[in-house]
């Protein structure tokens, strides 16, 4: 009976020191303006796959840096499955977005199908298509003009790509919203592409661009991941200042 009495005390004890520090927290939380962004897991499935959508928690991570947010204003899946990464302004706070498949599939074929005009991104605007390991292992598809307006809008590139001969610039000149764009990673080689429509056999006049990387820095099948995202370049604002946004139709990898 003793060590029953002693043992309810304890747990009312530690009900009423949990609602004190909740009552401390609470004071505390209305002196300090802090970025909200609550760290979830939070899964969506496209095109036959399962990814994690990206999130940053209350900091900044890179690429950038810059605040990441798993939200539904800045990643969905529409009602015709199509992939929506948006970079939403919030209480004056810019927030990207990403996605990272939930597996690995080493050497492939891996396919985009983009559905708006990524080569009218805002110059701080960064899309990227890509596989990443870690940043020495990693191969890009990427629309941007990185901050100059003058600069091409897209290139190909395997990192590290500030090596010569790891990256080729070239603009897409897209005549309508929908484009192709892949890269197909074997050992000895990564041929790259780009092609106006949806379409793997283009006309020649579609074939925007086109590259077989056989360098140094193949990455090796070591459990990559794929993943997608639209970021702001060196965490800067838009200079127009609006959102932006990349549509994925659906990707393919075979």
């Amino acid at each position: 009976m003793y060590c029953r009495i002693i043992m309810k005390k304890r747990v009312i004890l530690g009900l009423l020191t949990g609602v004190l520090i909740m009552m401390v927290s609470c004071s505390q939380s209305q002196e300090v303006e802090e970025i909200t962004v609550k760290p979830t897991t939070r899964i969506i499935n496209f095109s036959g796959y399962e990814w994690v959508v990206r999130t940053s928690g209350n900091g900044k991570q890179g690429p950038g840096p810059n605040y990441f947010s798993d939200s539904e204003e800045n990643v969905w899946v529409d009602d015709d499955g199509r992939l929506h990464l948006k970079i939403v302004q919030k209480g004056g706070v810019w927030y990207c977005s990403g996605v990272t498949l939930r597996r690995s599939y080493g050497y492939n074929k891996y396919v985009f199908y983009v559905a708006n005009r990524v080569d009218q991104l805002d110059p701080n605007v960064v899309g990227g298509l890509f596989t990443y390991k870690n940043d020495e292992e990693e191969i890009d598809i990427e629309f941007s003009r990185w901050s100059d307006p003058e600069k091409l809008d897209s290139q190909f590139a395997v990192q590290p790509s500030h090596i010569s001969g790891n990256k080729v610039r070239y603009d897409l000149g897209l005549d309508g919203n929908l484009s192709t764009h892949f890269f197909n990673w074997q050992p000895d080689k990564i041929e790259f592409a780009s092609y106006q429509g949806f379409t793997l056999e283009p006309e020649p006049k579609d074939v925007i661009n086109t590259w077989t990387y056989t360098g140094n820095d193949i990455p090796p099948d070591s459990d990559e991941r794929l993943k997608i995202n639209l970021w702001l370049f060196r965490g800067e604002k838009p200079t127009n200042n609006q959102e932006a946004e990349m549509i994925i139709d659906h990707i393919e990898i075979y």
